[in-house]
């Protein structure tokens, strides 16, 4: 397991995608407008029923790449916590393993507009995926 921090672009990426997002998935702003944006399908994530601390995922070409939408909060406007981001983040990591995905990109996630700190999250990232040989890297403008 190794996760790179990079400055780019994430929708360059042909890896599989995880971003935060609320229960609500309002997704009006941020990188969350993006994804809403670029791959639809709102009704499919809400179908799948997430509650905070869980995980919603759009499969795309086939199965073989996966967008992930991790639950960390009820509502848009609220924040999440370190406790909510790790349940999410251990329910991608099962799914992943599940899935045989070996390599994951996503933004700072939670660091943004919900303001948890990237020292934090990192760690949490590092013990989470720590003996997985699932890849992430971190891209931020």
């Amino acid at each position: 397991m190794v996760i790179s921090e990079v400055k780019g672009d994430l929708f360059t990426s042909n890896d599989s995608l995880a971003h935060c997002v609320s229960m609500d998935f309002e997704m009006g702003k941020g990188i969350a407008k993006i994804f809403k944006d670029k791959f639809q399908g709102v009704d499919e994530l809400k179908k799948q029923n997430p509650s905070v601390g869980g995980i919603s995922y759009l499969e795309k070409e086939e199965g073989k790449r996966f967008i992930f939408y991790l639950v960390t909060k009820e509502k848009y406007w609220q924040k999440p916590t370190l406790f909510s981001l790790s349940n999410s983040l251990l329910q991608m990591k099962k799914i992943c393993l599940e899935k045989g995905i070996k390599s994951l990109s996503m933004p700072k996630i939670g660091c943004g507009l919900d303001k948890l700190n990237w020292d934090d999250v990192k760690k949490i990232l590092e013990f989470i995926f720590k003996g997985s040989e699932i890849n992430i890297t971190i891209y931020s403008f």
